[in-house]
């Protein structure tokens, strides 16, 4: 960055995590180690849980940036997704899910940090909100957020654009099921993140249960042909594709428990797959985010098929993990940038969506 881009990244930051999203404790996870980061690069920040919000009195934002508040207790993620009516009950049932004081904090930011994961931050909703109240925030705006969390329309839109997906189909709850479309199959809530509620299936007797828990989470299921590969992920920063990482699970897929207690999935960054493979991936994450129009960043997930040499593009994420063990910081990492530059790179990419608004 030359001197007026660093002078700039010198901000008033507020880091939004937590939530009710199944994913909230990888939220917190992610978020904690964002706003760590980024005051520990000399900046003003405060972490707040989108749905508790901040409670602490205080008479100016200001005075909430100076105090540098960037915990909120443990950050460690459980080998299951949290109990949200647990959560709940944390906070009176106002029926608002935006917690006092956060659009506050958020307005008076020079800059929004989204560290929040799932339906509740990444479904285009908050983005909205954040639009219509001025809000200057990192990532995808609300159109990018909302095609690709709906997993039957991005996969819709690779189709339109020539990029090779698996086959599908989307059930609503209380519909007709119908009979299992093939012999083997992933089954999975339609807007879901972190692989909760997700199952591959093999009979007919663990489809209708696949279902069943898929649609405890969501009244849309994805049923997806299973696809026998090397599991593939890229990051794409700004349109251009960073480093492919392989994932080997030790035992299973790559569920919830195998993405985040350490030591349960070997991460390969670089993937050793070739510089030929490689570069086809890379190309088709770059086509993902235009495909989807996503701003800033995103993650892209592909699996290679070797047997047939075909790669096929299942999701894109575009709030991705931050946590110790999350893969966009070890692609960051192999390409030279630590923890902390990724956090201040991401931002530098998001501001350039209200660059090109602007101009």
């Amino acid at each position: 960055m030359n001197a007026e881009k660093e002078a700039r990244f010198d901000m008033k930051i507020a880091v939004l995590c937590g939530g009710l999203s199944n994913e909230r404790d990888v939220s917190i996870s992610s978020g904690t180690g964002v706003a760590r980061a980024l005051q520990a690069r000399g900046h003003d920040v405060v972490l707040v849980d989108l749905f508790l919000g901040y409670t602490r009195p205080f008479e100016t934002a200001a005075e909430v940036f100076r105090r540098g508040e960037v915990s909120l207790g443990t950050t460690a993620i459980g080998a299951d997704s949290p109990d949200l009516e647990q959560v709940k009950g944390l906070r009176p049932d106002d029926g608002v899910r935006i917690g006092p004081n956060v659009l506050r904090l958020c307005r008076a930011a020079d800059m929004v940090f989204l560290a929040l994961h799932g339906e509740e931050g990444e479904n285009g909703k908050l983005q909205a909100t954040l639009d219509m109240n001025g809000v200057r925030y990192t990532g995808s705006g609300y159109l990018g957020s909302a095609l690709a969390m709906h997993k039957g329309l991005s996969k819709a839109l690779f189709r339109q654009n020539g990029i090779p997906t698996p086959e599908s189909l989307t059930l609503r709850r209380g519909a007709p099921i119908g009979a299992m479309p093939a012999d083997c199959v992933v089954v999975k809530p339609c807007s879901g993140g972190s692989s909760v509620g997700t199952s591959i299936v093999r009979s007919p007797q663990e489809y209708a249960a696949a279902l069943e828990l898929a649609f405890r989470y969501e009244s849309e299921v994805l049923v997806e042909t299973y696809v026998r590969g090397r599991e593939l992920t890229v990051g794409v920063m700004d349109g251009v594709a960073m480093p492919v990482i392989e994932i080997i699970p030790k035992s299973g897929f790559y569920d919830y428990q195998n993405k985040y207690q350490a030591g349960a999935t070997e991460e390969l960054c670089p993937a050793p797959i070739g510089p030929e493979a490689t570069a086809r991936a890379q190309k088709l994450a770059e086509q993902v985010m235009a495909a989807l129009l996503v701003d800033a960043y995103c993650r892209v997930d592909i699996l290679w098929d070797t047997e047939h040499d075909r790669m096929y593009v299942l999701e894109a994420n575009t709030l991705p993990g931050m946590t110790p063990t999350s893969l966009i910081p070890q692609m960051a990492a192999a390409q030279g940038l630590d923890y902390g530059q990724l956090c201040e790179r991401i931002m530098e990419a998001s501001f350039k969506k209200y660059e090109k608004s602007e101009s």
